[in-house]
């Protein structure tokens, strides 16, 4: 911590790619009407539950991030609602049998979404996000009615790592 505040730590942006995403989830590109289902798609997992899907407002935090969160009962998929680009950090899904697991801080990285790209999170994927500067914006969101009351487990990288990541 210095006296304005934590320590940055630079996490570099990367571009979307379906490779690069592979350990977090999988990349929603737009693609054709009536492609049949196949293995490019999100494989999700909503059995735990009532899915819910809605449009959640939000306002822009900026792209810095003070703590990741995971669930680990849910894939999750999320997407611009505006069709803006935005920021998601993420890590590995690992330990999903233990509550106090948290992520190691050299296994998260960044990625820019283009607008017209959904993501989804495999089942105990670490996020912050979506990320974006300015004012509020619209994300459709899909995971489990109750996902943010009893399935949500953060790990708060100020205290637990002395740093924020700073994402450029």
């Amino acid at each position: 911590m210095t006296a304005t505040g934590p320590a940055l730590c630079d996490l570099p942006i990367e571009e979307l790619t379906a490779e690069g995403f592979a350990p977090f989830g999988t990349v929603i590109p737009p693609m054709e009407d009536g492609v049949p289902f196949g293995p490019h798609d999100a494989q999700l997992d909503l059995t735990q539950g009532t899915p819910r899907f809605y449009t959640m407002l939000i306002p822009g935090r900026g792209l810095v991030v003070r703590q990741i969160t995971r669930h680990r009962r849910v894939t999750q998929s999320l997407a611009s609602a505006g069709g803006h680009e935005w920021w998601l950090a993420v890590a590995p899904p690992r330990d999903l049998d233990v509550d106090g697991a948290e992520p190691a801080l050299e296994d998260i990285r960044a990625f820019r979404i283009p607008g017209d790209t959904a993501v989804m999170l495999y089942t105990g994927t670490w996020h912050a996000g979506p990320l974006f500067e300015g004012g509020e914006r619209a994300f459709f969101n899909l995971e489990l009615a109750d996902t943010n009351v009893v399935d949500h487990h953060t790990c708060k990288l100020v205290e637990r790592y002395g740093v924020a990541l700073a994402l450029v």
